[in-house]
């Protein structure tokens, strides 16, 4: 038999995977990195200058590609890691971490930097384990991508023994491990029975103002033209959650836009007003449903989902199907046509006055001309500029805000990725997404707030020539804070509240150019399409700076 090094075994696992990067924090697997210079030499690897960046590289990454992102880290910066690993595990994002780790011949004597990491990585993961024999990499490796893309995908941690995970120079007689179908979401679609689908469509049938609310499910499943056909043909209205904005183009006549917390108006009076609710491919947690309120507890519902155990789960059903979404709605849309669908006019109606009621209402903010600049023409340029294959990457806070109420995904085609509520995730996020997507156009939204977190990855883009735009929405505070300093000091504002959510002014677009990218400054609204269409053209990493009004904060959630 072939004796190799762990590291050969590793890297050659990673190669037949599909994996194109690595994102990581030195030093770890340095003999696994060197293996994969000289064998896979396709295989980029990524240094950043913080663990949690790697983690966020890594889910931008598994969002566009639907692959697993790779993310590594020794076991000094294993917490850092952890603590990164939140956001992937809360959006349901398959990427597997690879961390150093105690070496029992070591354990207990207060060697440098020891600490037992293991417990931290258990809430962020689906799968927790060690590495301590070389022999068990292809066996480890394989079940982690397994775990990471099968059902509901989620984060992976392996612990390699050596702080440097020095485990990978030892020899072994074991071979590399690879089952291709599992290196891209879903590897396994569940087909729905038909009794389940029927049951579906016929309480569709009967109801009279039906609403679809679809999730990161659909997103992950690659169902987005099932959805829209499905809709078209049951004239049925259809809302997402803000992971499933880029499930259904926000400008097709049946769309309501992000219905919940960071919501459009009209979406929430519409799944309010809904007398059944069909969720598909979410669990329709808080965010989705503003605490349970939009549809209000009680309303008749329907789920489809590829994990059972979120069926149910927050809302009683009528009727659900455990099956992958795609493969559902497939197969909804063949058996439609037993189902003689009810005339909606008159819904239809309501709900095309609810759309143009909020267009009304926010046609002035979202063309203004003011200076400072608006966020909501920020959003509208955004809307109107991006390529119809873009990939849009919005930071959570005040920018998935603005972004989720404002912005339309305009083409099938496009993509959104939004942060599950970690400031700071999207510029990092839209390296590892541009990554995955070199041949497509990848513009972040985030503050200056968001963007401050992880500030020296522009150094990261520029070096490894990642040609990622970020649009910073500069008001030199956090202020979607204002509302709530302004209640805990008597309902006014003061200097002293304002300490706690102001900055001092900075430009950003002259720190990236330190940095090697190309900075923009916007002050005038005119100026931000020309900014926008330099940027997409300039073959390098960009900054658009805009600086906007800080008095200004994103509506609140309308609530029933």
């Amino acid at each position: 038999m072939t004796r190799r090094t762990g590291a050969r075994v590793v890297a050659d696992m990673l190669g037949g995977y599909g994996v194109t990067h690595v994102f990581l924090v030195p030093a770890i697997l340095r003999r696994t990195l060197a293996e994969l210079e000289l064998h896979h030499p396709h295989i980029e690897r990524v240094v950043t200058h913080g663990e949690k960046a790697a983690a966020y590289m890594a889910d931008g990454y598994a969002r566009v590609s639907g692959r697993p992102g790779i993310a590594a880290a020794q076991v000094v910066g294993a917490l850092n890691l952890a603590a990164g690993l939140r956001e992937p595990f809360l959006a349901g994002s398959p990427v597997i971490a690879l961390t150093g780790g105690r070496s029992p011949a070591t354990k207990f004597r207060q060697v440098y930097q020891e600490i037992d990491d293991m417990p931290a990585f258990e809430p962020v993961t689906k799968f927790n384990a060690t590495v301590d024999d070389a022999g068990r990499f292809p066996d480890m490796l394989r079940h982690a991508f397994r775990v990471a893309t099968t059902g509901f995908p989620g984060p992976v941690h392996l612990q390699i023994q050596g702080n440097e995970g020095q485990l990978d120079t030892d020899e072994t007689d074991a071979e590399p491990l690879v089952e291709p179908a599992f290196a891209t979401v879903p590897p396994v679609r569940p087909a729905p029975d038909d009794q389940s689908v029927t049951a579906v469509l016929q309480l569709l049938a009967s109801s009279a103002r039906p609403v679809i609310v679809a999730g990161g499910g659909v997103r992950w499943s690659g169902a987005g033209a099932e959805l829209v056909a499905l809709a078209e043909a049951l004239q049925i209205p259809v809302a997402t959650s803000a992971n499933g904005k880029d499930t259904f183009p926000g400008t097709h006549p049946l769309s309501l836009g992000v219905v919940g917390t960071y919501s459009r108006e009209c979406a929430n009076h519409a799944v309010a007003r809904a007398d059944l609710v069909c969720f598909i491919g979410t669990q329709a947690g808080s965010m989705t449903t503003h605490f349970w309120a939009v549809p209000p507890e009680g309303t008749p519902a329907v789920q489809i989902d590829i994990e059972p155990s979120h069926l149910g789960r927050n809302y009683p059903l009528r009727a659900s199907v455990a099956a992958d979404a795609r493969t559902a709605l497939a197969r909804m849309l063949t058996l439609a046509a037993r189902e003689p669908q009810p005339a909606r006019s008159a819904w239809l109606a309501e709900v095309e006055r609810l759309r143009a009621d909020w267009r009304s209402r926010y046609r002035e903010v979202l063309a203004s001309d003011a200076v400072p600049i608006r966020p909501e023409r920020i959003a509208a340029e955004l809307t109107s500029g991006l390529p119809g294959d873009a990939v849009l990457v919005a930071d959570t806070g005040h920018a998935g805000m603005w972004m989720a109420q404002f912005h339309d995904v305009t083409s099938p085609d496009q993509g959104y990725l939004r942060s599950a509520g970690h400031l700071g995730w999207a510029f990092s996020a839209g390296v590892g997404a541009k990554c995955a997507a070199p041949d497509r156009p990848v513009v972040v939204f985030t503050g200056d707030a968001g963007l401050y977190y992880h500030l020296g990855e522009i150094e990261t883009a520029v070096r490894r020539r990642v040609n990622l735009v970020t649009v910073v929405n500069n008001n030199h505070g956090g202020n979607q804070s204002k509302r709530g300093f302004d209640r805990a000091y008597g309902g006014a504002p003061t200097e002293q509240s304002r300490e706690l959510w102001t900055y001092e002014e900075v430009d950003f677009a002259r720190i990236a150019a330190e940095m090697g990218a190309l900075g923009l400054r916007v002050d005038k609204p005119g100026e931000l399409a020309p900014a926008l269409d330099r940027a997409l053209c300039a073959g390098r990493p960009v900054v658009i700076d805009v600086h906007t009004d800080i008095g200004v904060v994103a509506p609140l959630p309308v609530s029933f």
